[in-house]
C-alpha cells in the first residue's frame, strides 16, 4: 500500500510538435531565431525604460515588468523544446515536468494580473488625468507588480499542491512539447476527474475574470477618448490599441485551452505555441513599433551611442 501512494515514474516522454524529421530541423531553426528575437526584443524594452528618464513613468514601469515576464514565459519550455527537436530521446524528468507546470501557471497568472494593472494605469491616466500623478505613485506601481506575482503564485500553488501528490505508476507519454497540467494529470494512476475540474475552473475563471475586467475597462476608456477630439486623445488611442491587441493575443489562446472543452490535440498544440512563444515575441513588436515615446527613446539612445563612439574614435586618433 505504501508503494502505491508514491509515484514510480521518474521521467515523462514528450511527443513534441511533429514526428517528421524534416519538419523538426525546420522548426529547430525557426524557433531558435524566434527565441533569440524574444530575448533581445524584451531586453531592449527593459534597458530602454531603465536608461531613458522620460520613460520613468508607471506605464513603462509596468511594461518593463511585462517584458521580464514574457522573457520568463518564453524560457520555461522553449529551450527544452528546441533541444528536443534535434534530440533522439525527448524525455523530461519528473521534477523537471513539475517545475515546468509550476512556472507556466506562475508566469501565466502573473501576466494576466499585470495586464489588469496596466489597464488600471491607463484608466486613471485617461479618465482621471488630474489625479493620475497622485494615484499612480511609485509605491502603487510596486504594489501592483507584487500583486501580479502574488496572484500568479497563489494560482499555481492552488493546483500544484494537489498535482505533486498524484501517483504516476504507468503511462508517461505527454502529447505536447512541454508538461501541460491538463495532459499530465490524466496520466495519474487514480481518478482525477475532480482535479481536472479544479484545473479548468481555476485557470478558466481567472482568465475569464481578467478578460471581462479588461474588456469593461478598455470599453470605458475608449468611450472617454471618443468624447475628446484632441491631439492627446489620438496619442491615447494609439497606446490603447497596442494594449488591447496584446490582451486579445494573450487571452485568446488561454480561454480556448482552459474553457473550450472540445478543442483537439493539434489545436491545443498550436495555441500552446502561440501562447508561450509568439505572444512574448509580439509584445515587444507591438509596444515598440506602435509607441511613439518608445521609438523616440530608441532613436535618442542610438544617437547617444553613435556620438559616444565618435568621441572615443576621435580621442584615439588624436593620441
Amino acid at each position: 500500500m505504501e508503494q502505491q501512494n508514491h509515484s514510480i515514474v521518474s521521467e515523462f516522454i514528450l511527443l513534441g510538435l511533429t514526428e517528421s524529421h524534416e519538419l523538426q530541423i525546420l522548426f529547430f531553426l525557426f524557433f531558435s531565431i524566434i527565441y533569440i528575437s524574444i530575448m533581445l526584443g524584451n531586453l531592449i524594452i527593459i534597458f530602454v525604460v531603465k536608461l531613458e528618464p522620460q520613460l520613468h513613468s508607471p506605464m513603462y514601469f509596468l511594461l518593463a515588468n511585462l517584458s521580464f515576464i514574457d522573457m520568463s514565459l518564453a524560457s520555461f519550455a522553449t529551450p527544452k523544446m528546441i533541444y528536443d527537436l534535434i534530440s533522439e530521446y525527448k524525455t523530461i524528468s519528473y521534477e523537471g515536468c513539475m517545475t515546468q507546470m509550476f512556472f507556466l501557471h506562475l508566469l501565466g497568472g502573473s501576466e494576466m494580473m499585470l495586464l489588469v494593472a496596466m489597464a488600471i494605469d491607463r484608466y486613471f491616466a485617461i479618465c482621471k488625468p488630474l489625479h493620475y500623478q497622485h494615484i499612480m505613485g511609485h509605491r502603487v506601481c510596486i504594489r501592483l507588480a507584487l500583486l501580479s506575482w502574488t496572484t500568479g503564485f497563489v494560482h499555481t500553488m492552488s493546483q500544484m499542491v494537489f498535482t505533486v501528490t498524484l501517483p504516476f505508476c504507468g503511462p508517461n507519454v505527454v502529447d505536447s512539447f512541454f508538461c501541460d497540467l491538463p495532459r499530465v494529470i490524466k496520466l495519474a494512476c487514480t481518478d482525477t476527474y475532480i482535479l481536472e475540474l479544479l484545473v479548468i475552473a481555476n485557470s478558466g475563471i481567472l482568465s475569464l475574470f481578467c478578460f471581462i475586467f479588461l474588456f469593461i475597462s478598455y470599453s470605458v476608456i475608449l468611450i472617454t477618448v471618443r468624447h475628446h477630439s484632441s491631439r492627446g486623445s489620438s496619442k491615447a488611442l494609439s497606446t490603447l490599441s497596442a494594449h488591447i491587441t496584446v490582451v486579445v493575443l494573450f487571452f485568446g489562446p488561454c480561454i480556448f485551452i482552459y474553457i473550450w472543452p472540445f478543442s483537439s490535440v493539434s489545436i491545443d498544440k498550436l495555441l500552446s505555441v502561440f501562447y508561450t512563444i509568439f505572444t512574448p515575441l509580439l509584445n515587444p513588436i507591438i509596444y515598440t513599433f506602435r509607441n511613439k515615446d518608445m521609438k523616440k527613446a530608441l532613436r535618442k539612445i542610438k544617437i547617444k551611442h553613435v556620438s559616444s563612439r565618435s568621441t572615443f574614435s576621435l580621442k584615439d586618433y588624436n593620441h
